[in-house]
C-alpha cells in the first residue's frame, strides 16, 4: 500500500507541474520557461542532495547526468507541445510512451509481470490511437499529428531517463538527482543560447517566472520521490504508477481552462487509466 500511495504522489506531482509548465509555456517562450523552471530544479536538488545522507560513485553521477539531459529533451518536447495542442492528448500519448519504455527494458532485464500487467499494455496501446482519433484529427490535420509526434518524443525522453535512474546506486542518495538537474538546467540554458542568436529569448518574469518555479520544484520532487520508489518495487510497477500524472495534468486542464474532450478521446484516457491501474497492479 505504502509504495502505490508513494506512486500516486509522484504522478500527482509529475502531472500538476507538467500543467503549470505547459500553463507558462503558453504565456511566455518555452525555452525561458525550461530555464527558469530546471534552475529551479537544480537549487531544490542540491538542498535534497544535502539534506539525504548517500555515498555516489562516478558512474551514478554519469547515469544521473545522462538521465538529466534526456529528462530536459522529454520537458522540451512536452513543454512545447502543452502549449500549442490539446491537454487531453498530449500527456495521455507521452504517459504511454513514458511507461512503455521502461516496463520494455524491465523485460529486457529479466523482470516477469503476470498475465494482469499484459493485459494492461493492451489497453495502453488501445489507448493511443483512441486518443488520437476523432473528428479532433480530421478537423486540425497536421496539428494533432504535431502535437501527438511530440508527445511521443516527450514520452521517449522522460522513459529513458527513469531506465537511468533505475541503474543508479541504492546507496547514492539523491546525488544522481542533483546530477540530473544541474546537466538539465546547463542544457536549458545552451538551448537558450542558441535560440537567442535566432530571435529573441525572453527569462519570464513576475507570475509566469513564479510558475516556472513552482513547474521546476514540482519536476525535482516527483524525481527524488521517483527514485526512491524505483529502489524500493520493480521498474514495470513504478513506471506505470508514476505515469498515472496524466490524469492530473487533464483534471486540473478541465477544472481551471475548461478543456473539453471529445467522446473518443475521453475512450482512451479513459482506457490509458485502465491500463496504467492494471500495470500496477499486476
Amino acid at each position: 500500500m505504502g509504495a502505490v500511495l508513494l506512486g500516486l504522489v509522484v504522478a500527482a506531482c509529475f502531472g500538476s507541474g507538467d500543467f503549470v509548465g505547459g500553463v507558462a509555456s503558453s504565456r511566455a517562450s518555452t525555452p525561458g520557461v525550461l530555464l527558469v523552471s530546471q534552475a529551479a530544479s537544480a537549487v531544490g536538488a542540491l538542498a535534497l542532495a544535502c539534506t539525504v545522507h548517500g555515498r555516489a560513485q562516478p558512474a551514478d553521477v554519469l547515469l544521473g547526468a545522462a538521465a538529466g539531459a534526456c529528462n530536459v529533451l522529454g520537458l522540451a518536447f512536452l513543454y512545447g507541445a502543452l502549449a500549442r495542442h490539446s491537454a487531453g492528448v498530449v500527456a495521455p500519448v507521452a504517459a504511454m510512451v513514458g511507461a512503455g519504455v521502461p516496463v520494455a527494458w524491465g523485460f529486457v532485464r529479466g523482470e516477469r509481470p503476470s498475465a494482469l500487467v499484459i493485459v494492461g499494455v493492451l489497453a495502453a496501446v488501445a489507448a493511443g490511437g483512441l486518443i488520437t482519433f476523432g473528428p479532433g484529427g480530421a478537423k486540425s490535420g497536421g496539428r494533432v499529428a504535431g502535437g501527438t509526434w511530440r508527445a511521443v518524443a516527450a514520452g521517449a525522453g522522460l522513459g529513458v531517463s527513469l531506465v537511468l535512474f533505475d541503474q543508479t546506486g541504492h546507496r547514492s542518495g539523491q546525488w544522481p538527482v542533483l546530477a540530473a538537474r544541474v546537466t538539465a538546467a546547463a542544457g536549458a540554458a545552451v538551448v537558450c543560447t542558441v535560440l537567442a542568436q535566432r530571435s529573441s529569448v525572453r527569462v519570464p518574469r513576475r507570475g509566469i517566472g513564479a510558475l516556472a518555479c513552482g513547474a521546476g520544484a514540482l519536476d525535482v520532487a516527483a524525481t527524488a520521490l521517483l527514485v526512491v520508489a524505483v529502489r524500493r518495487e520493480l521498474l514495470v510497477v513504478v513506471a506505470p504508477l508514476a505515469s498515472l500524472g496524466p490524469a492530473f495534468t487533464v483534471l486540473w486542464a478541465w477544472k481551471l481552462q475548461g478543456e473539453r474532450l471529445h467522446r473518443w478521446q475521453v475512450a482512451g484516457l479513459l482506457s490509458g487509466l485502465v491500463g496504467l491501474a492494471l500495470l500496477s497492479s499486476g
